[in-house]
């Protein structure tokens, strides 16, 4: 197969420029461009004949399309790709927006949670698309753990960090639970808990069930059972993947087939299916990497576009992610360096938090 960056090459100046126009065009409408805009806007003077012959060419080599039959063209996906890799130009980070991310850092604010939260909020606002913010896990030695009901179908795990950070995850329990049931699972849990991070505590608990099964609590025991599937996400108020934005996905999606595009998406958002592999996605190379349609393996049935940066704490080892997914017309030029600079920014506030 030819490499892409060889199609470009072997294209002469003229083609170049239809391709280029047609794509930038298409980023910002959202619709097809025709013969008869270019040539208002073509570097050179040619006819409107002449540029409907170099679109056909483009089409028979899969990087334009004309949608239904309409006389204007489109990028197809292989042609944004083609476009992102080779003729993509990225702006410097706009005055405005860098102060609007950076105002996120103005609330001395200690919970981790409700900054990040903050920051993919200013990220969604700033980019007029969804943003996605994969926190880091904490994996500080345990000091404590503690089980709090909260009513008969509702109860808090509280979970303190040897470095003093303190998580409050709530969960739905399993029926019948009572204060001397919890405190039975709590002390169990203590009794392994000390100088173990969550990950190393939850692979002992499952050992431990196992070994010391009778001479647990039936209840007791479905709590550590439960509170171990609490520890890998499952809470209701302990999400991992923050997602904000997603009526901004709404505002553009005029036709029904992009309506349905769109509910596909936040089917897949609701569900926070494969967080592993959000972190994956980003992990595979250092910097903004953008996954375009069914390049997209999270969300590739609502065929959207993810710009997606990893990001670092103090020992460069990456520990998290944020990015923006919306429609594949997104505006790439301006949102790959937003993406960078809020990566790089929660980078370093990670770090700083963790020399204090």
């Amino acid at each position: 197969m030819t490499d892409r960056a060889d199609i470009l090459n072997q294209m002469n100046e003229r083609s170049r420029e239809v391709f280029r126009r047609v794509v930038e065009g298409y980023l910002d409408s959202g619709g097809p461009v025709g013969s008869r805009t270019l040539t208002r806007e073509m570097s050179e003077k040619v006819s409107a004949a002449t540029i409907r012959n170099v679109m056909q060419d483009l089409e028979y080599m899969g990087l334009l399309d004309s949608p239904h039959v309409s006389a204007g063209r489109v990028p197809t996906q292989l042609g944004l790709r083609m476009f992102v890799d080779g003729l993509l130009e990225v702006r410097d980070l706009d005055d405005g927006d860098r102060e609007k991310l950076d105002a996120t850092l103005g609330n001395n604010d200690r919970d981790m949670g409700s900054l990040l939260d903050r920051v993919g909020s200013a990220l969604s606002g700033v980019t007029h698309g969804a943003s996605l913010v994969l926190t880091p896990k904490h994996e500080a030695p345990i000091r404590h753990i503690e089980f709090v009901s909260l009513g008969h179908d509702r109860a808090l795990v509280v979970l303190v960090f040897a470095d003093g950070h303190v998580e409050n995850r709530v969960f739905t329990p399993p029926m019948g639970q009572t204060p001397s049931s919890m405190r039975e699972a709590a002390n169990f849990l203590n009794a392994l808990a000390e100088g173990r991070t969550l990950s190393e505590l939850r692979v002992v608990v499952e050992r431990e069930i196992k070994a010391r099964r009778q001479q647990l609590d039936v209840l007791a025991r479905e709590l550590v059972e439960t509170g171990a599937a609490i520890w890998e996400n499952a809470g209701e108020n302990y999400e991992r993947l923050i997602v904000r934005g997603r009526s901004n996905l709404l505002e553009d999606a005029a036709a029904a087939e992009e309506l349905e595009r769109i509910r596909s998406l936040f089917d897949d958002l609701e569900r926070k299916r494969d967080i592993a592999e959000f972190l994956e996605l980003a992990e595979q190379g250092e910097g903004v990497r953008i996954f375009i349609g069914s390049e997209n393996k999270l969300f590739s049935l609502s065929g959207s576009s993810l710009v997606v940066s990893p990001y670092m704490n103090a020992d460069r080892k990456i520990i998290g992610a944020v990015g923006v997914i919306g429609p594949t017309r997104l505006n790439y030029g301006r949102i790959v360096p937003i993406v960078d600079y809020t990566a790089q920014l929660v980078g370093k506030l990670i770090s700083d938090r963790g020399k204090r």
